[in-house]
């Protein structure tokens, strides 16, 4: 039988449009696993349209960290008691949910769950994004956006990967932090066209979109790859189509999550990869708030505005 359970739901009349309230939680599939939540993380496009587009009772989140508290039924995924990682499409900023299988990773002991929580659409991003540069080992990489939820990842991922990568950033107080996870090579300004000095690169992570994307495409080297996943300066970009294809044989990838874990792999995963990275220490997620799931309206309002860098993490309490 459905029970109640709390979860974060979209409501005009609050502050915030965002409030905790009772909600239905159906029964859960064969496939299913029954997690108890202990932390979420927000991303920056399901926060905006949580509280600038969605319908009043829309139930936002896609990261979650918790506790299995019914295995599934069919004998697949983690028993009873482990902790876990996983992603939902949408619903996951509960006290409980129901997850599919294929959609959860075991977390070890050295992966906390605030750290596991940043990993579901940001670290699986980065992730899939960087595979399409292939063997990345002495290739140069270059990552816009780099001291966000998803750039701050893929630099560290793409050096442990061996790459030589550029972490390109906006504003001089994110110099140190992506200079640590980049090897001291930083990009420092308003366009990344600043970053063409340093090239051509083999592969460019773009998150901006507009001009960004518009100078990515001029800095492939020949055989380069540009994947694109976000439009958070601009939805559309006027190219040089010269500078694109006449370095030869460069390309143009857009990344979708959740098309990736549908076609490519599934999410669990990578996110055990990622949880054994961290528990390895050899990725280290940025969290740059914490704080009580009350709290929720308060710190979507930063996140959209921009007021921290890294990811933002609440505990369910």
């Amino acid at each position: 039988m459905p029970r109640q359970v709390r979860a974060v739901v979209v409501d005009p009349a609050m502050p915030g449009r965002l409030t905790i309230k009772p909600v239905e939680l159906r029964d859960p599939d064969r496939d299913e696993v029954v997690v108890r939540v202990t932390a979420i993380s927000l991303n920056r496009g399901e926060t905006r349209r949580a509280v600038q587009q969605a319908e009043p009772g829309w139930r936002p989140g896609w990261d979650f960290a918790g506790v299995v508290e019914t295995a599934a039924a069919d004998g697949s995924g983690p028993g009873a008691g482990t902790r876990v990682v996983g992603i939902l499409p949408s619903g996951a900023w509960a006290e409980q949910v129901n997850c599919r299988t294929h959609a959860v990773a075991a977390l070890p002991d050295g992966a906390s769950d605030a750290a596991a929580a940043t990993l579901p659409v940001a670290g699986l991003t980065a992730l899939h994004a960087l595979r399409q540069g292939g063997l990345l080992l002495g290739r140069k990489v270059l990552v816009d956006g780099a001291s966000g939820g998803v750039g701050h990842l893929a630099c560290q991922l793409a050096a442990a990967a061996g790459a030589q990568v550029w972490g390109h950033v906006r504003r001089e107080e994110y110099r140190a932090a992506v200079a640590e996870w980049c090897g001291e090579r930083v990009v420092l300004g308003r366009d990344l066209a600043a970053a063409k000095p340093y090239g051509p690169f083999w592969l460019i992570l773009d998150s901006l979109g507009g001009a960004a994307l518009a100078a990515a495409l001029g800095m492939l080297q020949p055989g380069g790859t540009c994947v694109t996943f976000g439009v958070s300066e601009a939805a559309q970009a006027t190219i040089e189509s010269r500078d694109f294809f006449a370095s030869g044989g460069a390309r143009l990838y857009g990344l979708t999550l959740f098309h990736e874990l549908m076609s490519v792999e599934r999410a669990g995963i990578g996110l055990a990869l990622l949880a054994e990275l961290i528990a390895e220490k050899k990725l280290r997620p940025q969290v740059a708030v914490e704080a009580s799931w009350s709290e929720i309206g308060a710190v979507a309002r930063r996140l959209i505005d921009r007021e921290f860098a890294g990811k933002a993490v609440l505990h369910i309490d």
